[in-house]
């Protein structure tokens, strides 16, 4: 087999990298003055090839090589031919081949690898998963420096089988010279840690949190070879926080392998001095909280029972300062508006924090922004969090806002100031905006005041990224609150150096920086396909059940497409287009003396049967579902939208037509 001159060359640079790796020259050169000191010193004969290779057989030297070589072949290529592919929409089902990074080698690396799990006890008693079978899965999502790794699942187990390696670039964004090779000195003062944060999905697709682990890498700079082993202990989250859930194997490297190693006394004394800085911060900024939290009782005895809410606590149980939880966060060209981004973060799963035990008690968990996107779910707190992050990343003025809705439900939401003066709540949950128009309640009774239409009843306080503000007007109720922010008769101000010194990028390790979005992985066209089929099946099977035929018509199917493309463009942009287009195909379609009757429905999730059951508990689809009559016809479609980090917003209308027999 012959091989073209850049595929030769490249196959010899890989050959030497290898080599070079494995120091094989340097241990050549070792057998060489040893053979020849030892076999050929007496008499002084010629060296021959066989003799080297004779020797390096011998002490294994040759037996290491072959074993680091990983021959691979491609065979999704073969399969890719072989494949009959659809006409219209083909999407490759073969998982994707992993391509070989291109390495700057003006760059230095960090190469992490995750060598198995131990002693994850919870998993203790799982039986191993017979071939083929679907099981519980572990994944470890990564974030360091601007950049996002997901390794690939693996069964869950009291040993989890990981074996992944992730390239991290050390190297990056605001560094310093590019053309410069960065050295340990300048690295020991990068005090980013890699963010790790384990997530277990179930065979239902339902995710959990598992752990979340800050990891202290430049402990490699002292290493001996640049090389070091970690045996990381993961603490659980929430109410666990204290509890061991398991322990990852880590082996940290550095690419290209540094000159100078740093002693192990001058990294320790950096993480101390580093400590010692954020401790003296974090001290300075609770002295400050608790004096501005004694002005503000002082003002009125009745504000202690207003919701006040200076620090959160994350999933590791570390109490933050709120506005630590928001930076300016700017989606490249993943979102393209403040609306698109209200609809984005509304479709991300809403789940409260798990309490153990009765009570109805709300565990309180303010999740950092990569565990709330690698679990795609949070509590109406990671959602305000992370619309007012977007929203800022857009130019808007917002803020957080923490109070309550009906019955007295702790909430919070976001707020926008325009220049105009015009304050906007968004409602992260469901993307709604509503304009604030307060009441004034001096007004003789004759003046007619706005009605409200927003679902929050009282307000304690707001804060963004460099700004916190206490309610201090004399009612706390949204309704008749005026958010005149400068006037600190109405609203009393923290320090912005404070918030400042514990709250920018930078200043403290104990603040995690924020990971960027990442593109959508599911593909709509394909989704939305397997989901109408799921529910096809389904709608038959129950039919059947019921003593009842299904006959589908398609061109009706198809017909209800812009009817769903309709409805999201609505929860988008407010904005309501397409309708009499849609009805007049709908009229063409159905003949004189038939009825058509539709449904639509909205999910976040794409579990078809999930979907269906809930269908059936509105009377008017279990109406279109269980349909009799003459020439029943029935219809179903499915529309996927896609909005980063995998997150979907679902569609499903389901219709039928038949004659009516009076």
């Amino acid at each position: 087999m012959s091989l073209p001159p850049e595929k030769a060359s490249e196959l010899k640079q890989i050959i030497h990298q290898q080599l070079v790796k494995m120091d094989v020259h340097g241990r050549i050169r070792e057998v060489l003055a040893e053979t020849i000191r030892e076999e050929l010193a007496p008499d002084h004969q010629q060296l021959s090839t066989e003799d080297l290779i004779k020797a390096l057989r011998q002490r294994g030297i040759i037996d290491d090589v072959m074993k680091e070589l990983k021959f691979e072949t491609d065979v999704n290529e073969k399969e890719r031919t072989s494949a009959p592919k659809p006409s219209t929409h083909f999407v490759d089902r073969e998982p994707p081949v992993l391509k070989k990074t291109n390495i700057d080698p003006t760059r230095r690396y960090l190469y992490l690898q995750v060598l198995g799990g131990k002693a994850f006890l919870e998993h203790l008693q799982e039986p191993e998963p017979l071939p083929g079978q679907i099981s519980s899965t572990f994944t470890l999502c990564l974030h360091f420096r601007n950049q996002r790794f997901r390794s690939k699942p693996v069964p869950c187990a009291c040993e989890p089988d990981f074996h992944d390696g992730f390239l991290l670039e050390v190297h990056k964004d605001s560094l310093g010279d590019g053309s410069k090779m960065v050295d340990a000195t300048t690295m020991l003062s990068i005090c980013d840690p890699v963010h790790m944060v384990l997530i277990k999905t179930d065979t239902f697709g339902e995710t959990t949190l598992v752990a979340s682990y800050f990891l202290e890498w430049r402990s490699v700079l002292a290493a001996e070879n640049g090389i070091t082993n970690v045996a990381v202990e993961l603490l659980g989250v929430g109410t666990e926080s204290k509890v061991s859930v398991g322990i990852l194997n880590i082996r940290l490297e550095m690419y290209p392998q540094l000159n100078k190693m740093l002693s192990p006394e001058i990294t320790n004394t950096q993480f101390a001095l580093e400590r010692q800085k954020t401790a003296e911060k974090e001290r300075l900024f609770l002295v400050y909280a608790k004096q501005w939290w004694r002005e503000y009782l002082q003002i009125r005895p009745t504000h202690n029972e207003r919701l006040v809410k200076i620090f959160a606590q994350d999933e590791n149980g570390v109490n933050r300062p709120v506005c630590s939880y928001i930076r300016p966060l700017r989606a490249g060209r993943l979102l393209d508006t403040p609306r698109q981004a209200a609809r984005f973060v509304s479709v991300l799963g809403y789940e409260r924090a798990p309490v153990i035990g009765g009570g109805g008690g709300k565990q309180e968990q303010w999740c950092t922004l990569l565990a709330f996107l690698s679990r795609n779910k949070g509590d109406c707190e990671d959602h305000a969090n992370l619309l007012c992050s977007l929203l800022l990343g857009f130019g808007l003025e917002a803020f957080v806002c923490v109070g309550t809705k009906a019955k007295g439900v702790p909430h919070t939401w976001v707020m926008t100031c325009g220049t105009d003066g015009t304050i906007t709540f968004w409602e992260s949950l469901t993307g709604h905006r509503y304009i604030h128009r307060p009441i004034n309640p001096d007004d003789p009774p004759l003046v007619e005041q706005p009605k409200p239409l927003y679902p929050y009843r009282t307000i304690g306080c707001i804060f963004n990224h460099q700004k916190f503000f206490g309610n201090c007007q004399p009612s706390d109720t949204v309704e008749v609150c005026v958010f005149d922010l400068r006037d600190e008769s109405k609203w009393k101000p923290m320090s912005g150096e404070a918030i400042k010194s514990v709250c920018s990028p930078g200043t403290s390790s104990s603040v995690p920086p924020f990971p960027p979005l990442c593109a959508s992985a599911i593909d709509a066209a394909v989704t939305s396909n397997e989901i109408e089929l799921q529910l096809r099946i389904l709608v038959s099977e129950h039919r059947k059940d019921l003593g009842l035929s299904t006959v589908w018509d398609d061109h009706l199917s198809y017909l209800l497409s812009p009817a769903l493309a309709a409805y999201e463009l609505e929860r988008t942009t407010s904005i309501s287009a397409g309708n009499e287009e849609f009805q007049d195909a709908v009229r063409r379609a159905v003949p004189d003396g038939h009825t058509f009757k539709g449904f639509p429905i909205h999910f976040v999730y794409r579990n078809a049967r999930r979907a269906f059951a809930t269908c059936l508990r509105s009377p008017f689809c279990e109406e279109i579902i269980c349909c009799r009559g003459d020439q029943v016809r029935l219809a179903v479609r499915v529309r996927v939208f896609t909005y980063p980090e995998s997150a979907c917003a679902v569609w499903i209308m389901f219709a039928c037509k038949y004659r009516s027999v009076l």
